[in-house]
């Protein structure tokens, strides 16, 4: 059975699409950034499945529930309508050694089981090193975003293809580097043209 191939941005959902606020639980804590709908609008327009993909610890540490934190989707769902494609995280702890825990593929790989990923036009976008390194390992590109965690981590040598801002700049990089011509076409234009 063949698949459709699509292009995808998986995102990180606390300090990248919302304000970062520690094991969020609480509908009345929850605070979208303004840009959020604007970037998210600009990867629908140009094509992109958008996931989010966030690691969700407080659950199995007992903090919240897993209907807590689905309470926070369907509220991120209505008031980013048609956005987001689908929503997938882990409960696991740090040293549960699931597959599910961002830096590995376990979300990515759950939420692009129904398409053909295009690997090299997707990517994996967020606020901290292990975002970055999950898109890595699934072999895809990675922005970092300064908000959130990603201050402290943009100084450092994160590796990241791209750094913004902010997610809808980090968004227009992205949308920038997705349209381009591979470097090859780009040089067989330009001795075209001379």
């Amino acid at each position: 059975m063949s698949y459709p191939v699509n292009k995808a941005a998986f995102i990180d959902r606390d300090g990248t699409l919302i304000e970062e606020v520690n094991f969020l639980s609480r509908l009345e804590d929850l605070q979208i950034f303004p840009f959020t709908l604007k970037a998210l609008t600009v990867l629908r327009e140009n094509g992109f499945k958008i996931h989010v993909v966030t690691n969700q610890s407080g659950i199995g540490r007992g903090i919240y529930t897993e209907q807590d934190m689905h309470a926070i989707h369907q509220q991120m769902t209505a008031d980013l309508p048609g956005l987001i494609d689908s929503f997938h995280f882990c409960p696991h702890l740090p040293d549960a050694g699931c597959r599910c825990r961002k830096p590995n593929t376990g979300m990515i790989d759950e939420a692009s089981a129904g398409y053909t990923l295009d690997r090299q036009n997707s990517w994996m976008i967020g606020d901290k090193y292990l975002d970055v390194e999950t898109g890595k390992n699934a072999g895809i590109r990675s922005a970092l975003v300064r908000t959130g965690y990603g201050e402290r981590t943009a100084d450092t040598d994160h590796g990241a293809d791209v750094t913004g801002r902010n997610l809808l700049e980090a968004v227009e990089m992205i949308v920038g580097e997705t349209v381009k011509p591979p470097l090859s076409a780009a040089v067989s234009q330009a001795e075209g043209e001379q």
